[in-house]
């Protein structure tokens, strides 16, 4: 009886890492234990390079990586900040759900708004800190003064309906719209050129004004109404 000869398994020499990622790595548990958290600028990269005890240009690659990856973003002249990884990762599953580009399905992503944001608006004005209902408040001032900067203007309603999200004091909630808002960037945009900055101005001042009064049921007939003059202003039609 011949025995087969067993196949000999081949395996490629190991590599020792390489700096960079042994940086990447030690910023990466930071960022997930919490030591850094979403908003806080790393330090300059000669201060990196001094506490790794490495060469400048292993900060470069490190932070490069980093960027690649949705936790840091670079600002010229202020700095690198660490960035809401999750929010980047929910964006890009919801884009592969969906099958589309950056512009996403706007019918799908419109329906998700109309179901969640009234309610959000609602425990918004339940739950907002003094504080939170001043930053809803200036983002609001600062639309108004951008109503003919398109660009602007899409930012300052991004952060309205976040900041709206943050003020339900349910961390999930911010999670699950923030890739969802972002996705609609580009028709907010094309709204803003058929003359939706006005209409929209209006219904957030709405929103805003029942939250301070703290009217939740106001704040949600207001955020629907919004949500209503936004399907028409940006031709989305209802899913039959």
């Amino acid at each position: 009886m011949i025995i087969p000869k067993k196949p000999t398994a081949s395996y490629a020499p190991l590599q020792t890492t390489r700096l960079y990622e042994q940086v990447v790595a030690q910023i990466e548990k930071q960022i997930l234990d919490g030591k850094l958290c979403c908003g806080d600028r790393l330090p300059t990269e000669r201060e990196l390079a001094q506490q790794f005890r490495v060469s400048r240009t292993v900060i470069r690659e490190a932070v490069k990586a980093l960027r690649e990856k949705g936790l840091v973003q670079s600002h010229p002249g202020r700095g690198t900040f660490v960035t809401d990884g999750t929010a980047r990762a929910a964006r890009q599953s919801l884009e592969l759900m969906l099958g589309v580009s950056a512009s996403g399905d706007a019918t799908a992503l419109m329906e998700v708004r109309e179901i969640l944001e009234p309610e959000i608006a609602a425990r918004a004005a339940e739950r907002a800190t003094p504080e939170q209902i001043e930053a809803i408040r200036c983002v609001v001032t600062g639309m108004e003064r951008a109503l003919r900067d398109a660009d602007a203007f899409v930012e300052g309603d991004l952060q309205f309906h976040l900041a709206l999200a943050h003020a339900t004091h349910n961390p999930l909630i911010p999670a699950l719209l923030n890739p969802i808002v972002d996705l609609l960037r580009e028709q907010r945009k094309r709204t803003f050129r058929r003359g939706g900055a006005a209409h929209g101005q209006y219904h957030h001042k709405k929103i805003l004004a029942a939250i301070e009064r703290r009217d939740a049921e106001a704040a949600r007939a207001a955020m629907r109404a919004h949500l209503q003059q936004v399907r028409r202003d940006s031709g989305v039609r209802s899913k039959q």
